[in-house]
């Protein structure tokens, strides 16, 4: 994986990324989503100029994007984010580029909290996470059941030391 190369997620990248969050999905560790998205919906949720994908050779290995966390004026500079990495693609910085990408976007544009929650089984995601500066807020207990049981998730954000 030495030609990674982190570019703009495009519709072109749709079929892979999809393919990479159903992987998520059914690992069963990485959302309360049973289904991914269908291409318009997930592009419609996504804020452009905050997703990008690791591309490898023509295969993208890995995705970041961010959401609105909110419409009201108060919460401008606060998103949400997910990044999914192909299992075979785990391990080699994948997730850590993503990361850094999604932060240098987000500072240029005056976004000053990037926020998500994580199964606390994600051991992996919690990590490359601390990694990249984001720090645990506290747990939602029980908060949502998935398949059949109830998950906690772990809240973490990243504050930019550049804006606020």
């Amino acid at each position: 994986m030495t030609g990674v190369r982190i570019e703009e997620l495009l519709p072109e990248h749709a079929e892979q990324v999809l393919g990479i969050h159903r992987s998520g999905i059914d690992e069963g560790n990485a959302t309360f989503e049973t289904r991914a998205p269908d291409w318009a919906a997930f592009d419609k949720a996504k804020l452009p100029g905050h997703r990008f994908v690791a591309v490898d050779d023509g295969t993208v290995l890995g995705w970041v994007a961010a959401s609105a966390v909110s419409d009201h004026c108060a919460y401008a500079g606060v998103v949400e984010h997910s990044v999914y990495v192909h299992p075979d693609a785990r391990g080699h910085g994948v997730a850590r580029a993503l990361l850094d990408a999604l932060i240098a976007s987000t500072e240029a544009d005056g976004i000053w909290t990037i926020q998500s929650g994580i199964f606390p089984e994600n051991t992996a995601s919690l990590a490359v996470h601390a990694r990249a500066g984001f720090r645990v807020i506290g747990t939602r207990e029980r908060i949502g059941q998935h398949q059949g049981a109830w998950r906690d998730v772990v809240l973490l954000e990243r504050r930019s030391p550049l804006i606020g």
